[in-house]
């Protein structure tokens, strides 16, 4: 059964999940994150936004976490390859986190223009 096509894709979601769990145990961005996810979840709900301004807030909510999980596994590698500090290793890293800098920014400027009219 594990080796047919939906096994494998089942065995597959086992792996995203764990390691979304893993993030979200070992990660404190990614703690914030859900933390800042739960909080506009709750807003959106009080504010009651409209079905586009929630498909807006959930891809913003899912862009974030998903790049800050990637500059997770790109920190972790890089870590694992080199140790010790290199310029190189710092320059990937300092590429991921402007990759997750992009998309915050992205998901600051989703959420001001749902909720700054609300007030």
């Amino acid at each position: 059964m594990w080796n047919s096509f939906l096994g494998k894709r089942l065995k597959g979601c086992g792996y995203a999940f764990k390691g979304a769990l893993l993030l979200l145990r070992h990660e404190a961005s990614i703690q914030v994150q859900a933390l800042i996810a739960v909080i506009m979840t709750i807003a959106g709900f009080y504010f009651e936004i409209s079905a586009t301004e929630w498909i807006l807030q959930i891809f913003a909510i899912g862009l974030v976490i998903s790049i800050e999980g990637l500059n997770t596994a790109a920190e972790e590698i890089a870590d694992f390859v080199h140790p010790d500090f290199h310029n190189k290793i710092g320059f990937i890293k300092d590429i991921a986190a402007g990759a997750v800098f992009f998309a915050a920014v992205t998901a600051v400027i989703v959420g001001c223009i749902i909720y700054i009219p609300k007030f």
